[in-house]
């Protein structure tokens, strides 16, 4: 019997050891990633992770829908417009969001021209081929694709691939009107007007005159990506330039890690063993957050890293009212096994109704916060369901592990002592 005993206390020692170094090298591997091996790496949190205008630079615009629009949906169908002329210029990490009923705020990281920006995003975008009598050919509708080509003279054209009903509308234009000018125009502004030169029947067309790359790149965007539903003007501006971030993110780093420390030698020094099961259970919390910021795609602010850090509190508050109420059982003389989980069982209602006011008022600042707000009220929403989730899962099952190795099996080890 007590052969058995020792193989499982053994048993239960080894498990430990190797979720302690499993936490261990997970945690390593968030903050510097692996070597390349054979051509593959783990990247690291900080090379993975996004980051906003207030970390990294670009433009903030905030666009006003100026018409109306018996569409109710309008400025939402707007905003997927925008998002594709910006995503077809091949921008990353682009924030869209909408501001009451008839705003949008477009935050475009690492693109720092904002006039140009501005021009783009709010140009209608109403592309029309017309004839010299007025008649209009073909619209925009009636694009397939655009794309960027070079010409045998090495110029920048836009190169248009028209749909089923563009070919056969461009195909009678065509042959209707040899010899004679079809200007194409952008917004009621001619930007090409060549001369029909023959009958084209493959339904492909050209925009010539383009100045740059650049330019014909942008026309191609806002060609492919449709027309706005609405008129927008630009309400405000901001330009954020990179030196911000570099001033903040190294603060916010160091800001985070002296938290983060204190609250380690905080548990550690107060609740000795347990507490630094506690850390362990906080080092996978702060592991599991930063892993869900990448795979949701969490755009990370300043306020973002506030609301992140206060979570860090949160998760540890939780463990604290764990271990007093374990304290409490042990003082009435109860075994530590019976502490444990009577400890656990009296904490979780109210970790669970403290958490839970907490992720509601964090949803109200969602739904009516904008811009930072947002960033905020979404960090602390995550990292706060993932504080229950270790609270009652990880620290639990760590403190069982250790009491199972042996390591926890004594009042003194949670600072309570009996005569």
């Amino acid at each position: 019997m007590k052969i058995k005993k020792k193989r499982t206390k053994a048993t239960s020692v080894v498990i430990f050891i190797i979720c302690v170094l499993l936490i261990g090298s997970f945690a390593v591997l968030g903050m510097f990633g692996s070597p390349d091996v054979a051509g593959y790496r783990v990247q690291s949190f900080g090379e993975v992770l996004k980051r906003g205008l207030d970390l990294q630079g670009g433009v903030s615009i905030l666009l006003e829908a100026t018409s109306q629009s018996s569409d109710e949906n309008a400025v939402d169908r707007t905003m997927v417009v925008l998002e594709e002329r910006i995503n077809n210029l091949g921008v990353s990490e682009t924030v869209i969001a909408k501001e009451g009923n008839n705003r949008i705020r477009v935050e475009i990281p690492g693109q720092y021209d904002s006039n140009e920006m501005v021009e783009m995003l709010s140009k209608a975008g109403e592309l029309v081929f017309e004839a010299e009598d007025g008649t209009v050919v073909i619209t925009g509708s009636d694009v397939k694709d655009a794309s960027v080509m070079m010409d045998s003279l090495n110029q920048p054209v836009v190169s248009l691939q028209l749909n089923d009903s563009g070919k056969q509308k461009f195909a009678d234009a065509t042959e209707k009107y040899i010899g004679k000018i079809i200007s194409i125009k952008m917004d009621d502004e001619v930007v090409s007007a060549p001369v029909v030169q023959a009958h084209i029947t493959n339904g492909e067309a050209s925009i010539t005159g383009m100045s740059s790359y650049e330019e014909a790149e942008k026309l191609a965007s806002i060609i492919k990506s449709g027309a706005l539903p609405v008129t927008l003007k630009n309400v405000e501006t901001n330009t954020v330039g990179p030196t911000i971030g570099d001033a903040a993110i190294p603060q916010s780093l160091k800001a985070g890690a002296v938290g983060i420390i204190l609250v380690f030698l905080f548990m550690l020094i107060f609740y000795r063993v347990p507490g630094l099961l506690a850390d362990l259970a906080l080092t996978v919390f702060i592991l599991l957050v930063l892993l869900a910021f990448v795979v949701f795609g969490v755009v990370l602010t300043l306020p973002g890293i506030a609301g992140l850090i206060l979570t860090i509190g949160i998760a540890v508050d939780a463990n604290v009212l764990i271990f007093e109420r374990i304290k409490e059982e042990l003082k009435k003389g109860k075994s530590v096994k019976s502490s444990i989980d009577a400890g656990f069982n009296r904490a979780m209602s109210s970790i669970i109704d403290s958490n839970i006011t907490t992720i509601i008022a964090a949803i109200a600042l969602f739904s009516i916060g904008t811009g930072g707000v947002k960033g905020f009220a979404l960090t602390l929403t995550i990292g706060v369901v993932i504080s229950m989730f270790t609270a009652i899962t990880v620290t639990k099952t760590l403190i069982n592990m250790a009491y199972n190795a042996g390591f926890l099996n004594k009042t003194s080890y949670f600072g309570v002592k009996r005569g």
